[in-house]
């Protein structure tokens, strides 16, 4: 068959599908976990299952670099969220970098950063990309750089101080408040309410230690801060981060649990080369009988073939994620355009529609 037919055809499939994907996702409204821990969406009552991508332009380095390079923080969102729709991506989850747009005592301030994230939602909605978002990030804004200009609570808390220490716990309580009452600058809705973001995965790999009651009083607390507000949405919450105390997570009061998979490592520095396909056979869960986690949803937060940019991964930890359970995984992280030629962001990670088509 001629060559420039297939390119043709490929190049009418990535055009077609993502529309197809927008009409479909977004007339499903809003979902719920059912009793058997199955996320389902609450129109027509199908299993919910979304693929995608975290994407960090409004905030710390991605935000920085693009303001060197002089690009329009705007005009780079539009160009990458149509990237993402060609890819056929519908599903987009970032933890917020609190320490950008809240004061030491958790007040959520009406910044570039806070606007640019509502600018991204409201890109993302168009094209029918469904969202979780993780308010609280507890990093810096640095990486691969050194912090600046932070203003946050996470800036004077660190990620102990942040579940033990009761002046970072009220913080933490008065952002999660704020943020959920937040109204999109776009599209004027607010978090809470908007039926694009799906649920909410209240922090993003937190570090805990024994007592596990400790860990399980901070979880409820926190799930209850965002429910307080009214919102009806799923709250998710990190269980991979901190697997020697699981049980106290498993007892916690949410309704779904966060993983993720880097199954040959981070940062190895240079590309990896070789059959890899082993390390992604299966994802193991110890606990996977137990009923408090049968009960709970399942989602990957972030996942990524680090340092690997073979072709073939990606399908294989789909299958994998699916086996287990999951109908949620998001990439971390999508390389803006306009800085993806150099892969400066996160060096381990690489995806992106013009530099890695073969990638995805």
């Amino acid at each position: 068959m001629d060559k420039s037919f297939l390119y043709l055809l490929f190049s009418f499939f990535l055009v077609q599908m993502p529309t197809a994907q927008a009409q479909r996702t977004s007339s499903q409204g809003g979902v719920y976990v059912d009793k058997q821990g199955v996320l389902r969406w609450q129109k027509g009552r199908q299993e919910v299952a979304l693929f995608g991508v975290n994407y960090t332009t409004p905030f710390a380095y991605s935000y920085r670099a693009h303001r060197r390079l002089g690009v329009s923080l705007e005009q780079a969102i539009e160009q990458d969220v149509y990237h993402l729709s060609r890819l056929g991506v519908d599903a987009f989850r970032v933890h917020v970098w609190d320490v950008e747009i809240t004061d030491t005592v958790g007040n959520l301030l009406e910044n570039e950063h806070l606007r640019l994230l509502d600018f991204l939602v409201a890109r993302l909605k168009e094209r029918g990309i469904k969202i979780i978002l993780t308010p609280i990030a507890y990093w810096g804004n640095g990486y691969p750089e050194r912090d600046s200009a932070m203003t946050g609570f996470s800036s004077i808390y660190d990620k102990v101080q942040a579940y033990t220490n009761p002046r970072a716990v009220a913080a933490q309580e008065r952002y999660l408040t704020q943020f959920l009452n937040h109204r999109n600058t776009y599209t004027k809705q607010l978090n809470r309410q908007d039926p694009d973001i799906i649920a909410f995965e209240v922090c993003n790999e937190p570090r805990y230690r024994e007592p596990a009651a400790q860990v399980t009083a901070f979880a409820d607390r926190m799930a209850a801060a965002i429910r307080n507000t009214g919102c009806r949405k799923p709250v998710f919450y990190n269980i991979a981060e901190n697997p020697q105390v699981h049980e106290a997570i498993l007892n916690a009061k949410v309704d779904g649990l966060t993983y993720q998979w880097y199954p040959e490592g981070l940062v190895g520095g240079h590309t990896l080369r070789g059959n890899f396909l082993p390390y992604v056979d299966q994802y193991p869960i110890p606990y996977r009988q137990d009923p408090r986690f049968k009960s709970k949803a399942k989602m990957v937060y972030e996942f990524e073939s680090a340092d690997v940019l073979q072709p073939v991964m990606y399908p294989a930890m789909a299958r994998s994620f699916r086996a287990a359970g999951f109908q949620w995984a998001t990439q971390f992280a999508y390389d803006p355009l306009a800085i993806a030629y150099a892969n400066t962001e996160y060096q381990t990670h690489y995806l992106n529609l013009a530099y890695t088509p073969r990638k995805p």
